[in-house]
Order: C-alpha cells, then sequence, then structure tokens
C-alpha cells in the first residue's frame, strides 16, 4: 500500500484545493467529480491506506469525520432533507485512492442506487 498519496498532498496544501475544514485529525474538500450537488471527502490527516488498517487509536479521527460531516452538511444547507456517508475499502469495495475517505454526498434524492452501485 503506499506511503503517500495525493490526498497527503492536500492535507499539506501543496496542491490548491480549495480546503472547507482542516484541524489537527481531518481534513475536507470538495470531490473533483461530484456525483452529486454536494460532494465532499473528509479524511484523516494520518495516512490509513483501508478500512481494514483502522486501529482503536484512529477511533477519535474516524469519529471527527463524522461530526465534521455533520457540520458541513449543516453549512451546505442539506442536513434536513438528508445525505449519505460512503466509505469503500478496497478494489470490490469501488476505491480509488488509497488513503480512507468519507463521501459525504447530498443535495437532491439520492434514492437507494448512487453510481450505479447499491449503497447500503
Amino acid at each position: 500500500m503506499a506511503e503517500e498519496t495525493i490526498f497527503s498532498k492536500i492535507i499539506r496544501r501543496e496542491i490548491p484545493t480549495d480546503i472547507l475544514y482542516q484541524d489537527d485529525l481531518v481534513t475536507a474538500f470538495n470531490d473533483i467529480h461530484p456525483q452529486a450537488p454536494t460532494h465532499i471527502l473528509i479524511i484523516p490527516n494520518h495516512l490509513i491506506p483501508t478500512c481494514n488498517e483502522v486501529k482503536a487509536s484512529d477511533e477519535k479521527a474516524l469519529g471527527r469525520m463524522i461530526t465534521v460531516a455533520a457540520k458541513l452538511a449543516a453549512e451546505a444547507g442539506i442536513a434536513e432533507n438528508g445525505y449519505r456517508l460512503i466509505m469503500n475499502c478496497n478494489q470490490h469495495g469501488g476505491q480509488e485512492v488509497y488513503h480512507i475517505h468519507m463521501h459525504l454526498v447530498g443535495g437532491e434524492p439520492l434514492g437507494p442506487i448512487l453510481n450505479g452501485h447499491l449503497q447500503n
């Protein structure tokens, strides 16, 4: 697995990205290929390649990802109508960047299917 990803460069602000939120644990920014009107990526600031590598010591960062998602959903005006949080793991799960990340997707009715895959 990678030790450095494009997300690592975004966290360090080496790649110009419109950072929506950043603290000592997580960073959030708009997805460059949005699947809905609101599509934000929320990532831990330290590299965890997949959900399979999550440790108990990562729980604070993972919890922060969810609280930041709720904050950003409220700021985007999508909290009341609803949104979806998605994390993919490995190839069959659709993971493309091997630095775990949560997709915050909303702003329109999403239905049971997003991007051709069931999201249950």
